[in-house]
């Protein structure tokens, strides 16, 4: 810690069911522990081995949906296996609408979680102008048109691009990747172990202070 704020950060595709799953799990872990969350949407690193889902083999794809399906059910999170605009035609102005809501100042967990649950739980277009606007005004009760402008200003794009050479510095490849202090955690499933990092860091940092002279 030495002294700067413990976070999160929460390298994700905006358009992953398994970012969606874990986005409120995530959002409470850094309420409740008292840390920043860093949102840094990106998409597949596939330079550093990631796969996209639709080239991987059928098996695979097969597997995905019943695992898909089995932690819907455990987590009680409404997801249809089958969205109908999935995959997405693109990702980039959802993502960097969550990336200029950030910079405004705004709630972008909260304009993220619409989004994601708009994709897999409410079969709307997060690939169009429109629903993104509608979805910001929903989440945020802000000027959707203006943010999505926003999401194409050069800092938001010059964001994104930062993001993806980030995440593959990192060695980066799937989504969610959460990061604390340099330490990776790949997938939904790994936040109780992000849990008891913050937890251990915090403790440490506290019998630092006791030992102080």
């Amino acid at each position: 810690m030495a002294g700067s704020p413990l976070e999160i950060v929460a390298f994700y595709g905006i358009s992953s069911p398994w970012a969606f799953l874990g986005m409120q799990r995530l959002r409470a872990i850094a309420r409740d522990e008292g840390v920043g969350l860093v949102l840094r949407p990106i998409r597949i690193i596939e330079t550093n081995g990631g796969i996209p889902l639709r080239t991987r083999p059928i098996a695979r794809q097969a597997y995905h949906e019943v695992e898909l399906a089995r932690w819907s059910g455990f987590l009680d999170i409404p997801l249809n296996v089958h969205p109908k605009y999935y995959p997405c035609r693109t990702i980039e102005p959802a993502a960097r609408m969550v990336i200029a809501a950030a910079q405004a100042g705004l709630d972008a967990a909260e304009l993220s979680w619409a989004i994601q649950r708009a994709l897999w739980a409410e079969d709307r277009d997060i690939a169009d102008d429109a629903t993104l606007e509608m979805l910001a005004i929903e989440s945020l009760a802000c000027d959707g048109a203006a943010l999505r402008r926003a999401a194409d200003a050069p800092g938001v794009v010059e964001t994104w691009h930062g993001n993806l050479a980030a995440a593959e510095a990192l060695g980066i490849f799937g989504t969610p990747t959460y990061v604390v202090e340099g330490e990776l955690f790949w997938g939904q499933d790994r936040l109780d172990f992000v849990r008891r990092k913050i937890c251990a860091l915090k403790s440490r940092h506290a019998q630092s202070l006791t030992t102080m002279p």
